[in-house]
């Protein structure tokens, strides 16, 4: 090649899942022109024929559309890279195997391609036998390979990416591998050699490691940066700006490409941030952890800018906030969605070993007795001790997903052909067989949602239990098309739909949890449920002949979801709320900040819950006459109402995105922020009801967990970027729920999201005198036996079940109410069943005797009226000692059918927070006692976590019951 070759900066579409469309990638190349960058790398991982099917040829529909993106890159400026995988079976000395890969490359060409790649990642690095008495070694084959297809094609602009990507890849080290110093010896010298850095996801990269890697492989690498992607967790996206990489580095480097978020509309931030660092030659030396005075309080740079740095120094706050500009407009965009839109999360995933460094909440709780007062004017005195970190088994568990072996099977798709679905004939064999040995049946040919595993780096597969599905509550009308809604005949069926009420014996029946099939899996799709948020136009186009890339298997349509002009008129003339502005955005970065760095609003949302929880022991003392309690609870009560108005205004922020104009957009982000607010939810309830100091004053003995964000060395442990960051999967949603007192609530955590981006929230409160009647109204319409209640009945079974908890044990019920301030759910509990009975013997039984006497007890009745009213004047109640001794308190809960249907994870939150009340209070243990004749509730409650316990034969009554 003739001169020097041009600095490389751009995107690399190189992650694992669903890939992009051929109208985002041409809309991609239009913003690399607008921010001064220049390449792009067509890599998808899961992409038709870049991986998998590399053998084969284009077709016309195919060549039309690949032509089309090569064009449309040309016309901007951008160098389109074509890139092949072939490396999961190739063999390489196969003289039959390189003019296939030839015949490929060349086709290519045809279309106008003048740049290339060959991607050796995420391969075994073993030769095939016949590959052994050809090749000294694996580097060898791929040079001799890489060689002969550079020089075929004319020695175009040529990338190679190395099985051996990053440090950590390096075997034994950088400098003393055989296979890198044998590609930086014999690979062409004008082939440009891709690298990640230190790690797969490397937190930072140094002068010293690219000096290193580059006297190794004897020239400058191009840097594969996976600082943004999120392929590995899909509670993760990555909005903050490109950091951890002085421009001091730029001299040293060929080029950066970032393989970022797999949602298109997610990586603004990534790849404007990357042009504006590619523009610096140093980065300022401030430490942008620490908010300097020249800062505002959301931590951003005063105006003007250019007062702070200069044009050439990168400050990664001001790179965020012109970024912020940038993406703000995308908002406004009338854009369709395309369904069904799903996140990058498999029905399998690495196999890993099951430690207890990471439990999902507070799988390892360490109790004491001790407790130690805090000031409330200034900072407060230590917490009870929480339980040392061991990084040592947490570095246990990096090296085991660091060095895991790669899967050759990947699911795949046809984006060149369609945005939604993959293609399948008798002519191409199912690509995922080897699954099977996860102990899933796999069929011939199947579709699968997408493999969530490490970028570049595949590990062995086995089944998700628990973690990427609810199974629990699938209360979806249109589930499954074979499998019932509710457990009940079909006659009664139809009466309840047709009554409009919902029994918790009619909640339905969904798989058991550990049995995963793709029918299982509900996508988020594109519905006409939300009519507000589409075109009374909607188009449907009938698949017939394609099968949708999707977890949900039996859709057979794509809706194209549009909004027409009047709607987008009437969104811009409605209320604010429904106009992201930059402090929404601001917010949203910092929920989902970096792979190793949560945002400072983040941080204080960690902050303040972990605090509020912590000093929450001096509500107790309330009563006091004691002036500096009273000043520490009115602390109290103040920083409680700020973290209110922020889970308000994340919640505020899912509104607004539900309802941008992108609806593109919105599919892509909103079940992230769906996620982290309904974490808020959750304990934003938890501090309202702490509020009402109805606790134990040694509460933080029951309240404080191991492996939190304040578990020493767990935070230190995140940002250090010593481990890749899947070790720590979930991000701030999971850092938020692990603080929670539930005890092994892994499965209260694991929610379904929405079929459609929804403006309904539901939040959680304390329950007041107030709500009784609609409590009631509540419990009416979820049991079907009040339906049959004579008149001056009508309130027998609320008065027996419910009311007894809202009198004698208001401080532990909460009701879940909607964005109308309705209540549509309940919780109620006791913290010891024996006392609340002797209680309830007392105070309740002689008014129910007075307001349901026996003469009342006509012949006529139902069976079960007479049995309850006897059951009041002879009033009777044993627990099991078996059951007493291990679940000493019982509960009882209620969500009207519609609600649950709409969400059906708000079972899950109710429970969370009772179940944390009950903590505080030294509970460790519920029960639910049914009758054995209550499958459906005794199904509801099951997948709810809880067990059988105790089987009463002689009374037909069964106990279940979980700890917490």
């Amino acid at each position: 090649m003739e001169g020097e070759r041009q600095w490389i900066s751009g995107v690399v579409e190189g992650f694992y899942g669903r890939p992009w469309t051929t109208e985002q990638r041409k809309d991609l190349f239009q913003k690399l022109k607008k921010w001064g960058m220049d390449s792009y790398l067509y890599a998808p991982k899961d992409d038709y024929k870049h991986r998998a099917y590399w053998r084969e040829l284009y077709t016309v529909e195919e060549t039309e559309n690949l032509t089309s993106l090569i064009t449309a890159a040309k016309e901007q400026g951008i160098v389109f890279y074509y890139a092949l995988s072939p490396g999961q079976d190739m063999t390489y000395s196969s003289q039959k195997e390189l003019q296939i890969l030839k015949r490929k490359l060349e086709q290519v060409s045809q279309f106008g391609c003048e740049a290339f790649a060959l991607l050796f990642d995420d391969i075994e690095p073993e030769l095939s036998k016949l590959d052994k008495e050809m090749f000294q070694t694996f580097a060898n084959a791929q040079v001799s390979v890489t060689n002969e297809i550079f020089t075929t094609l004319n020695n175009p602009k040529f990338l190679f990416c190395p099985t051996q990507y990053c440090s950590s890849r390096a075997v034994p080290s950088v400098v003393e591998s055989e296979y890198l110093n044998t590609i930086g010896t014999k690979l062409h010298a004008d082939i440009d050699i891709m690298w990640t850095g230190d790690k797969v996801i490397s937190k930072t990269l140094t002068i010293e490691s690219i000096q290193e890697i580059s006297d190794v492989i004897r020239r400058p690498p191009v840097i594969w940066d996976n600082l943004h992607a999120n392929d590995y967790d899909q509670k993760r996206v990555f909005l903050g700006p490109y950091s951890g990489r002085s421009p001091e580095i730029i001299p040293l480097l060929k080029g950066v490409l970032t393989n970022p978020n797999c949602e298109f509309h997610a990586n603004t931030i990534a790849i404007c941030s990357l042009a504006a660092w590619s523009k610096c030659k140093s980065e300022t030396k401030i430490n942008t952890e620490v908010k300097l005075e020249t800062e505002t309080e959301d931590g951003l740079p005063q105006e003007p800018i250019p007062s702070i740095v200069s044009e050439n120094i990168y400050h990664p706050k001001i790179a965020l906030k012109n970024a912020i500009k940038e993406w703000l407009t995308e908002f406004c965009i009338p854009k369709e969605a395309f369904g069904p839109i799903s996140k990058p999360q498999p029905p399998v995933t690495m196999v890993m070993p099951i430690l207890p460094i990471i439990p999902s909440v507070n799988t390892c709780m360490s109790l004491t007795t001790t407790t130690t007062s805090c000031s409330f004017t200034g900072n407060p005195k230590p917490s009870p001790a929480v339980p040392e970190f061991n990084t040592s088994q947490l570095q246990a568990f990096a090296d085991v997903c660091s060095t895991v072996n790669s899967s050759s099977t990947n699911p795949v798709m046809n984006s060149l052909v369609s945005a939604t679905k993959i293609i399948l004939d008798d002519n191409i064999p199912n690509t995922i067989a080897s699954i099977a040995t996860s102990n899933i049946e796999i069929p011939k040919k199947i579709p699968i949602s997408t493999m969530a595993v490490p970028v570049m780096k595949i590990g062995s597969t086995q089944l998700i239990q628990d973690e990427s599905l609810d199974n629990n509550l699938d209360m979806t009308e249109n589930s499954k098309e074979n499998e019932p809604l509710m457990n009940v005949e079909d006659d009664e069926l139809r009466e309840l739909n047709d009554k409009g009420s919902l029994k918790f014996d009619d909640i339905v029946k969904t798989n058991n949890e550990h049995e995963i099939s793709d029918e299982n899996i509900e996508a988020m799709e594109c519905g006409s449920s939300i009519a507000s948020q589409t075109s009374p136009n909607n188009m449907v186009k009938t698949l017939s002949e394609d099968i949708i890339m999707s977890d949900n298997a039996k859709n057979e349509i794509v809706m194209q979801i549009e909004m027409s002009d009047e709607e987008v008129q009437e969104l811009n003339l409605e209320s604010d709320f429904k106009s992201v502005n930059e402090d929404d955005l601001l917010l949203f970065c910092d929920l989902f900040y970096l792979p190793f760095q949560h945002g400072n609003q983040a941080l204080k949302v960690l902050n303040d819950f972990f605090w509020l929880k912590n000093n929450a022991n001096v509500l107790v003392s309330r009563n006091k006459n004691d002036s500096s309690v009273k000043i520490e609870i009115q602390e109290w009560m103040q920083r409680s109402q700020k973290f209110d108005e922020y889970c308000h205004s994340v919640y505020i922020l899912g509104k607004k995105i539900s309802t941008c104009a992108n609806k593109e957009l919105c599919y892509d982000l909103f079940s992230y922020i769906w996620d982290i607010a309904t974490a808020l939810t959750v304990l934003n309830a938890f501090v309202k009801w702490l509020a009402l100091g109805c606790f134990p004053e040694n509460i933080n003995s029951y309240t404080q967990g191991s492996f939190t964000w304040f578990s020493k060395g767990w935070k230190e442990s995140f940002q250090s970027g010593d481990q890749e960051p899947w070790v720590f999967r979930g991000g701030l949603v999971s850092d938020l729920q692990r603080l929670m007192p539930v005890d092994g609530g892994n499965d209260l955590f694991v929610y379904k999201f929405p079929d459609s981006p929804t403006v309904e929230y539901y939040l959680m409160r304390p329950y007041n005198h107030m709500d009784e009647e609609e409590v009631y109204n509540v419990y009416q319409k979820t049991n079907q036996d009040t339906n049959i209640l004579p008149e001056n009945f009508k309130e027998l079974l609320f008065d027996l079940n419910i009311c007894p908890f809202l009198t004698l044990n208001p401080e532990l019920a909460i009701v879940m109410h909607n964005t109308c301030n309705i209540i549509i759910g309940y919780a109620c509990a006791v913290v010891d069943c024996k006392i609340f009975n002797r209680n309830k013997e007392i105070c309740w039984i002689p008014n129910m005797c007075e307001k349901y006497p026996l003469e009342k007890c006509e012949s006529s009745l139902p069976v079960f009226v007479k049995t309850t009213v006897n059951g009041f004047h002879n009033f009777k109640y044993e627990c099991p000692p078996c059951v007493y001794s291990t679940y000493p308190s019982i509960l009882s809960l209620g969500i009207l059918k519609d609600d649950l249907i709409m969400n059906s994870s708000l079972a899950k939150q109710i429970l969370t927070v009772l179940l944390a009340a009950l903590r505080s209070n030294g509970s460790f243990g519920v029960h639910i006692c049914l009758d054995d004749r209550q499958c459906g509730e005794m199904d509801f409650y099951l997948k709810l976590g809880f067990n059988e316990i105790f089987r009463d034969t002689e009374n037909s009554t069964i106990y279940l019951g979980r700890q917490y």
